[in-house]
């Protein structure tokens, strides 16, 4: 008898988003190991929190991973990185913690052993084009009135970051 009780679903996170997730998390790190020791520190830390969350499902520590890897990256706008090194970082940064929030709801909702590929390729292409039009975005602001100057490529990073939040969750 097929569907009885004693069968369980297993409602852990899905492959293919969590895979993505650390891959995200991955080049965030690759950028913000560009701007020196604290960078690489944060990067590292920030890797490490997603892929344990992405792993054992907890948005808790995705959460704190993406934080960790966006304090890595602004950590590089201190020592003026030049911003076409940090707005991908930062991208990366909210695509990892976009995918593995992503890769956690499709476990819970549909199960991992459900055929959901095609749904997580949609999702991450989708975050992916907000993401670097967010950032394309902030890039064009930076360029139009920045002047060159790292705190004002800071601000018009964070303010690309909150658009790009914002579309992600809409």
């Amino acid at each position: 008898m097929s569907g009885s009780a004693s069968e369980t679903i297993d409602r852990s996170p899905a492959r293919v988003s969590q895979l993505l997730s650390v891959i995200a998390a991955s080049v965030a790190l690759g950028a913000g190991a560009l701007f020196g020791g604290i960078g690489a520190l944060f990067g590292l830390l920030g890797l490490l929190f997603v892929a344990i969350g992405v792993v054992r499902g907890s948005r808790r520590l995705v959460t704190t991973g993406g934080f960790v890897l966006l304090a890595g990256i602004l950590a590089g706008s201190l020592v003026a990185a030049p911003p076409e090194l940090l707005i991908p970082g930062a991208i990366a940064t909210v695509l990892a913690w976009d995918f593995g929030e992503q890769a956690i709801n499709v476990g819970e909702q549909l199960g991992r052993e459900a055929d959901t590929q095609t749904l997580e390729i949609m999702h991450a292409a989708s975050s992916t084009i907000v993401g670097v039009a967010a950032g394309a975005l902030g890039y064009g602001v930076y360029l139009a009135g920045g002047g060159g100057k790292p705190v004002t490529a800071l601000v018009f990073l964070l303010i690309a970051m909150l658009a790009l939040t914002s579309a992600l969750r809409a």
